[in-house]
């Protein structure tokens, strides 16, 4: 049985994020990768649809220790999976990646201090690990089952159905007639790069969207690095690129008013009054839902030209050849792209079960939002709603580290996020709060709840990055034991903790 101090699930964004800090910073702690699939990339691998693409810019999508240096700013599926590769490569991370392996049980012993794992392997056959400490970075997304609601007698339908979560690579589609139901950011991707390849492709949707358009390039990040080293012109792009979206995204919650006029003269200004007033003028406010970015208005592009249509309406039927809308109209296609969404997977499906008692997910509480109460020595990565994945992927991996660092420092064994008597009467609100999106609420009840203090999952990085980078690791709803060579003993952290702790108070400021 092979025993690691730290297993990290998942070989994406996240997982090579993790790898790479503890190697830097955790130069003595032994890891390895398991990867369910039996490449790398995670969603950059999985996803093959037409326009695959990140709506988020790669100078805070990227790594904070890898500089983006491609002229796109907003790249595709394949370049962003290049740059996992990439890193993946130059930091000798390949070797560390066990593939074909599905974690299924986590089981933790606070009598042997270290979690010992099921692993379903590739060939049907099973094996046992062991573990000191979980990174969980599965992402978010089941990658079996896609959100796929079942539309009235779709099985008459005589053409082609496919989902983009599962893409077929030999699809023709030139010349076709495609209706792609759904209006989110991969139906975004879909419609003009279909359109683009020759398909008359029409877009439906329930209600409308908040779309954005956005230059695919960069200027100041391309200009800096003419004239400045990689490393600087990505650091200086990226403090620039996070401070714009956090200014953002805090002024559609204060100003929500003017920010959507803003959106929607920018719409106005591609598509007319008209169009914009009866299918891209959303209901909510903007950032309620997440907002769409299409690079350098590539949709509205494929509008005018006439390649693409929008149809805001509900369906009532599938039938022979195409679809029937609750108004009457009628809708021919060849194929249907049903882009409605993703579904949700809590902690990559993994069961947890601590000393015998299995872990009820939705009971816990997430703390520092990388880690559960009650759930040792494990955090799980999991990116903002209104921002880049990446940016909350690094704060993740630096905060583990700076855990393992202390717990060594500390001799102890254990950390244990854990519920004080003060908590008691906190407020209780879902994991993410103050966002609508279908794909989140289809699946909260999942989640982890949060609350106050310790407990805020944030969705902020501004104050994420001060608490993983400034604030002390210890703190009263932290609890440390095992003290190392006492197996088994549950003792808090006492004066050693406080000690650390001052040390760790005097090195931030």
């Amino acid at each position: 049985m092979s025993h690691y101090d730290v297993i990290i699930v998942g070989a994406g964004i996240s997982g090579i994020s993790a790898a790479v800090h503890i190697q830097k910073t955790c130069p003595g702690k032994s890891f390895t990768i398991l990867e369910a699939r039996e490449t790398i990339g995670g969603t950059w691998d999985l996803f093959r649809y037409p326009g695959v693409r990140s709506d988020s810019d790669m100078h805070t999508l990227g790594f904070s220790f890898k500089p983006w240096t491609e002229a796109k700013s907003i790249a595709d599926g394949p370049s962003i999976l290049k740059y996992v590769n990439q890193t993946t490569d130059e930091y000798g991370l390949r070797d560390s990646i066990q593939f074909g392996n599905k974690v299924r049980k986590a089981e933790w012993s606070t009598e042997q201090a270290r979690w010992q794992l099921t692993v379903e392997k590739s060939m049907g056959e099973t094996e046992t690990l062991t573990c000191g400490f979980i990174a969980m970075c599965g992402g978010y997304y089941n990658y079996e089952q896609p959100h796929d609601p079942e539309f009235t007698n779709m099985g008459s339908f005589q053409g082609e159905i496919v989902h983009p979560q599962f893409w077929p690579e030999s699809m023709d589609y030139s010349g076709k007639k495609v209706v792609v139901i759904g209006s989110g950011a991969t139906a975004m991707t879909l419609v003009p790069s279909m359109a683009e390849k020759g398909a008359q492709v029409t877009m439906v949707q329930r209600s409308p969207t908040y779309v954005v358009s956005r230059p695919d390039h960069d200027k100041v990040a391309n200009f800096l690095r003419k004239c400045l080293p990689d490393s600087w012109a990505y650091a200086i792009t990226r403090f620039k690129n996070t401070v714009m979206q956090g200014y953002f995204y805090r002024q559609t919650r204060v100003a929500p008013s003017l920010i959507k006029r803003k959106i929607l003269d920018g719409v106005r200004a591609h598509l007319g009054k008209e169009v914009t007033e009866k299918h891209f003028t959303p209901s909510y406010n903007p950032w309620d839902q997440r907002l769409c970015l299409i690079p350098n208005g590539d949709l509205f592009k494929a509008i005018n030209k006439g390649n693409v249509q929008v149809v805001t309406e509900q369906i009532d039927t599938f039938t022979q050849d195409g679809l029937k809308l609750k108004n009457g109209e009628v809708l021919p296609a060849d194929i249907i792209v049903t882009a409605t969404g993703l579904k949700l997977i809590v902690l990559s499906g993994v069961e947890f079960v601590v000393d015998g008692q299995v872990v009820d997910v939705p009971e816990t509480f997430s703390y520092k939002g990388m880690m559960f109460s009650g759930i040792p020595n494990m955090a799980q990565t999991f990116g903002y709603v209104n921002a880049s994945w990446t940016l909350r992927a690094d704060l993740t991996s630096e905060y583990i580290c700076r855990l393992l660092n202390y717990m060594d420092e500390l001799r102890m064994k254990q950390a244990t996020p854990t519920l004080r008597a003060e908590d008691a009467d906190m407020e209780v609100r879902p994991w993410i709060d103050d966002f609508q999106g279908g794909y989140m609420t289809r699946s909260m009840h999942l989640f982890p709840r949060q609350g106050e203090g310790p407990w805020r999952n944030t969705q902020d990085f501004a104050v994420d990055k001060k608490m993983v980078r400034k604030a002390p690791i210890a703190d009263s709803a932290l609890k440390f034991s095992n003290p190392m060579g006492e197996p088994g003993v549950d003792s808090s952290a006492g004066t050693l903790s406080e000690e650390v702790s001052q040390k760790e108070k005097a090195t931030a400021a």
